[in-house]
């Protein structure tokens, strides 16, 4: 794979939208807020409104690009800045990153590319003076081309050193390289079918069939104005993490929780297929969110606003737990979290995902099924979980996973029968329709 990878876009669009590349990806460097934040909700970037659909479609390409190329494009602007990055520039650095995609990654024209970005320099008080180094330093990569990649690693460049030393200890170096290689292509969209099967819907989504109830799509903007949206005949979810709703079998007239249940998919899964959900979350904004949803799919579950660990109710027929984690399994779709992560993040993650699965165990009837799910590609918060569970609690024991119950991915089970995606799994020529998120899921019983 080629280290620099034109990407097809609109023609280029105004400064604004550059304007607010900028701040979104400043902000995430430095204040350490999630991307998702600046993009959707109540929470966003004021001026994305006044943005046309297109121009906002750039100004997340551009973000996301910077962030997934992160490591090579610092690398590219330290060789080419002879003395580095001048240390009292404000948010210059962020401002010739975007210029940098693209110039590099984008179908955009050199010379706009690097004349929108030196205004966007000249525009701050802080950058004004830097606006003729901003300009040599664009046309020189312009007139370069792909050159400063010569030699250079860009999956490795990409990938924080501690998250490629953890993935060469657990899955070996081959493995480790295609998990990396696979976070530089934005993924295809995945949308689970509520009613009626994949093979009806894929057509009219002009998408692909991954399983019964799964559609893939080659490219996406705005999901509101694809086919089915309004009338609530899907929802967008990734197809590994349809996979663990699965393992609690046929579940009609079954009482189940749904714990850390925000954003939802999975509640809908479980109430599509004939389940009597309670989804239980502690963020009541996640909540609104994930009811509004439900309204939209035609589909009922109780949502209660609780701290899931210290939540109690009668007992369910089965419980489902979801625990925040590092996710390191959805880089692809979010690029930014392993410039905000860290390893030492882990420990506290593990520590609330073993109160969570406490609970489950105290929520599960007697007889009833716990599955724990992670979409992470850490241990800690996957096997190592369950082992110690199981230590801990000689009532609990595991139901291994069959392939008949992962659409036939014999792939997907581990040697101890607990479900384990990778994201460079399911290859396809084209890399935008390969792979699927990172997911480890382990079905218990409680005896």
């Amino acid at each position: 794979m080629p280290a620099f990878e034109p990407t097809a876009l609109p023609p280029a669009s105004g400064l604004a939208a550059r304007r607010i590349a900028t701040d979104i990806l400043a902000s995430v460097l430095t204040r350490r807020r999630p991307l998702d934040d600046h993009l959707d909700g109540p929470q966003g970037h004021p001026d994305l409104a006044d943005l046309t659909d297109r121009d906002r479609a750039l100004v997340r390409k551009l973000v996301a690009t910077a962030l997934r190329r992160l490591g090579t494009l610092r690398h590219v602007l330290a060789t080419t800045l002879d003395r580095g990055l001048p240390v009292d520039a404000g948010r210059f650095e962020a401002m010739i990153l975007i210029g940098l995609v693209q110039i590099l990654w984008l179908d955009i024209p050199d010379h706009a590319s690097v004349d929108l970005t030196v205004k966007l320099v000249r525009g701050e008080p802080r950058t004004a003076r830097y606006a003729g180094l901003a300009n040599a330093v664009l046309r020189r990569v312009a007139r370069s081309g792909a050159t400063p990649s010569i030699g250079l690693d860009s999956v490795m460049r990409d990938t924080p050193d501690w998250l490629m030393r953890r993935w060469t200890v657990n899955y070996g170096p081959a493995t480790a390289h295609a998990i990396a290689a696979m976070h530089a292509h934005e993924p295809a969209l995945d949308v689970t079918i509520k009613e009626q099967t994949a093979d009806v819907w894929a057509p009219r989504l002009d998408g692909r069939a991954m399983t019964d109830r799964t559609v893939r799509l080659p490219a996406h903007g705005s999901v509101r104005l694809l086919p089915g949206y309004a009338e609530g005949a899907w929802w967008v979810q990734n197809v590994a993490a349809t996979l663990p709703v699965r393992l609690l079998g046929d579940v009609r007239g079954q009482h189940i929780a749904d714990l850390c249940a925000a954003p939802g998919g999975k509640t809908a899964q479980l109430a599509a297929a004939g389940a009597h959900v309670t989804a239980v979350d502690r963020s009541t904004q996640r909540l609104a969110r994930l009811a509004d949803n439900l309204i939209r799919l035609g589909v009922a579950a109780k949502t209660v606003a609780a701290d899931a660990t210290q939540w109690e109710a009668e007992p369910f027929d089965a419980v489902l737990v979801d625990p925040p984690c590092l996710s390191t399994g959805t880089i692809r779709r979010h690029p930014d979290l392993p410039w905000l992560k860290r390893e030492a993040d882990i420990e506290r993650f593990v520590a609330l995902q073993g109160r969570l699965l406490e609970r489950a165990v105290s929520l599960a009837r007697p007889g009833g099924l716990i599955v724990y799910c992670t979409c992470s590609l850490e241990p800690e918060e996957g096997q190592d979980q369950i082992e110690a569970l199981l230590g801990r609690h000689p009532g609990i024991e595991r139901v291994a996973v069959e392939a008949s119950e992962v659409c036939g991915h014999g792939e997907f089970i581990t040697a101890a029968g607990d479900l384990r995606t990778l994201p460079c799994q399911l290859p396809d020529p084209d890399p935008l329709m390969a792979g699927l998120d990172g997911f480890f899921a382990a079905r218990l019983r409680r005896r």
